[in-house]
């Protein structure tokens, strides 16, 4: 008696056999970091826009940091997938003008639209997931002296994500990790310091 094969199992192995074919995890962590640097940038602007207002309660920072990080998920998700679903369609009409052969219905044709979605829903989630970490000192503002220390650590948390992000390019990319983080780190301490200095002008 044969057991049925484990579904998660089959899938598992499906995503596995569509990333070889469509290279999806190499362009997927392109875009993770790419939108998540984004986000935490987008961000720290928040966070620094509405300290230099005095903004004392946390909800509405939550808020704010939360819903523009989504419209940039939405942004991103929806920019991809068409960005992409277009580049692989092209690829995928070439090959079937190479081959004499309707590629769309192969296992080609199905790992490509795949790509597109999964790459999508990671350029989308990944500006998200980024902005939730740095606005976490937010939900637990009773752990803080005052609002000025919980905006003082979100922005460490921000500088933090952005460090390991360019780490995390550095692992990619096979460059030096610790410079890497430190490129990052620059353009956050970068946008901290405008951030500040247009505060302070008004």
């Amino acid at each position: 008696m044969h057991h049925k094969d484990n579904p998660l199992k089959r899938l598992f192995e499906r995503i596995t056999e569509y990333n070889e074919i469509a290279e999806i995890g190499e362009i997927a962590r392109r875009y993770f970091a790419m939108n998540a640097f984004d986000g935490v940038l987008t961000i720290i602007g928040v966070l620094m826009g509405h300290y230099a207002a005095g903004v004392e309660d946390p909800s509405i920072v939550v808020t704010t940091g939360l819903t523009t990080s989504v419209a940039i998920g939405i942004s991103g998700l929806w920019g991809s997938f068409l960005t992409e679903s277009a580049e692989r369609k092209r690829e995928m009409d070439e090959l079937s003008r190479s081959t004499l052969r309707d590629q769309n219905g192969s296992k080609i044709g199905k790992a490509s639209r795949f790509a597109a979605v999964a790459v999508s829903l990671v350029d989308g989630f990944s500006p998200f997931l980024a902005s939730l970490v740095v606005l976490i000192p937010f939900f637990f503002t009773n752990l803080f002296i005052d609002i000025r220390s919980v905006y003082y650590t979100a922005i460490g948390f921000a500088l933090l994500v952005l460090f390991s992000l360019g780490m995390f390019l550095g692992k990619v990319s096979k460059q030096n990790l610790f410079a890497m983080g430190l490129k990052t780190l620059a353009a956050g301490l970068i946008s901290v310091l405008i951030s500040n200095l247009l505060g302070t002008s008004h």
